[in-house]
């Protein structure tokens, strides 16, 4: 990428350093795109995960970290870390990211082979190009172009199994605390709002997953016999499900608040559109900004319902139909206590006096962080050296659990999400990829970040 403009505050000769470095940036993503490291057992062999695992662990070695090793985690998966000592007076620097990747899923819907690093219309292809193997890239090639000029400490932690949610490092971070602690956090599993847009995640939804079984007949009956004034479960759950929106499709579930604002960066209707992919003529969901909707207020979605099929389906009344009901929570919601709130909703929702149950699938808080530190002024002067604006906040409707078990384990660290991703990233769809010059500028917003932050703390 040639340099659109002069960066009077980067030190002499990095910002060649980091480009000069992309040929490597490339050659390494493409190996480690060419590793199915997907960890499930159930649908690729874990060897695959041990070789990401053993990669990561040489490539950060030679780049200058002390005893990197492989450390299992309690749900089998290896954890990647490392270390490099602090100077004298120094900070310490956590980076984060993971080596473990989503399924290809319909392998025919990719352009090209979805383990095999493709380049086209400018855009690196592959699973993992952006998640989040191009974010391991990304601390790689900041390393690299530092040298042995690294101004503060380092800690190392790439994970193993953050797609399949198995909570494996989350469980690990509570009893190895001395491992990982430092002053910063930079966990790279985010990214930009946009290319070219520099941005810093700061809030996440949490997660309430439950799932819904309602029961109106000892067993199915025949329709034709029964129908009419036979209670039907899958009448009954659809009346269930959809009590949880209002007219205009927003989530209303009672004794959630649903009508929080979002104060950063915005999201243009248009673009959203574009980048969910909304068909022509069909209509968003409630009301308030998108991005109220997105990363201030909860959001319900049906997951999945076991049903009889539309093939093969008989003449029959159905006696029992389940649901999975996902509710995402905003920051400053408890989600426990909207874990009950859902549960609460759908067992009074429940007509004709159908038999309920409601099973909790699993809980992930939501997440803020504070910006008003010496971090996120350190990582502003980055992003204005390296993409000649300040940085902007946005937020995230996933969760990143391991997010809140950070916070709770080292309270008086800062924690900056942000990354090599962005929305054409298509991360966990097929046609995943990335945009070189987002590894590049974001490499160099990483070592830019790390002299500041040095800076920063001897002021």
């Amino acid at each position: 990428m040639t340099e659109p403009t002069a960066r009077p505050n980067v030190p002499d000769g990095l910002a060649a350093r980091v480009a000069a470095l992309m040929p490597r940036a490339k050659a390494d993503l493409a190996e480690l795109v060419a590793m199915p490291s997907v960890a499930d057992a159930r649908q690729f062999p874990p060897e695959h995960c041990r070789r990401a695992a053993e990669w990561v662990a040489g490539a950060f070695a030679d780049a200058g970290l002390e005893d990197v090793r492989l450390a299992e985690t309690p749900d089998g998966s290896h954890a990647v870390l490392g270390h490099r000592p602090a100077p004298p007076g120094a900070p310490t620097v956590l980076l984060y990211s993971h080596y473990d990747v989503q399924p290809p899923l319909d392998d025919t819907a990719w352009h090209s082979p979805p383990f095999e690093l493709t380049e086209r219309d400018g855009r690196w292809y592959g699973r993992g190009a952006a998640d989040c193997k191009g974010n391991i890239v990304m601390h790689l090639t900041a390393l690299r172009a530092l040298g042995d000029d690294i101004p503060v400490g380092l800690r190392l932690v790439v994970e193993g199994s953050e797609e399949q949610g198995t909570g494996g490092l989350e469980a690990y971070v509570p009893g190895h605390a001395d491992e990982l602690r430092a002053d910063a956090l930079l966990i790279c599993d985010t990214g930009n709002a946009a290319v070219g847009v520099p941005t810093a995640t700061t809030a996440l939804r949490g997660l309430a997953n439950v799932v819904i079984t309602v029961s109106t007949l000892a067993g199915d009956m025949h329709s034709g016999m029964f129908g009419g004034p036979a209670p039907d479960a899958l009448g009954a759950l659809i009346r269930i499900l959809d009590s949880l929106r209002d007219a205009d499709g927003g989530t209303r579930v009672h004794g959630l608040d649903n009508e929080g604002t979002w104060s950063g960066l915005g999201y243009d209707e248009q673009q959203f559109r574009s980048d969910a992919g909304v068909l022509d003529g069909v209509e968003l969901l409630g009301s308030g900004s998108v991005a109220d909707r997105l990363w201030a207020r909860p959001a319900v979605t049906v997951l999945g319902i076991d049903c009889p099929p539309v093939v093969g389906s008989a003449s029959a009344v159905p006696a029992r139909a389940r649901a999975r009901v996902s509710l995402r929570v905003p920051p400053g919601t408890d989600a426990a206590a909207a874990a009950e709130a859902l549960t609460a909703h759908l067992r009074a929702a429940a007509p004709w006096g159908a038999r309920v149950e409601v099973e909790r699938e699993g809980i992930g808080s939501p997440f803020r962080a504070a910006t008003d530190g010496p971090a996120y002024a350190a990582l502003d002067r980055a992003m204005r050296d390296a993409y000649g604006k300040p940085v902007r906040f946005l937020g995230q409707g996933g969760s990143i659990p391991l997010c809140n078990v950070l916070a709770s384990t080292f309270p008086e660290a800062e924690m900056i999400l942000m990354g090599v991703e962005e929305p054409r990233c298509l991360i966990h769809a097929p046609n995943e990829s990335v945009d070189p010059a987002e590894i590049e500028r974001m490499s160099l917003v990483e070592a830019l970040f790390l002299l500041n932050y040095a800076e920063a703390s001897r002021s």
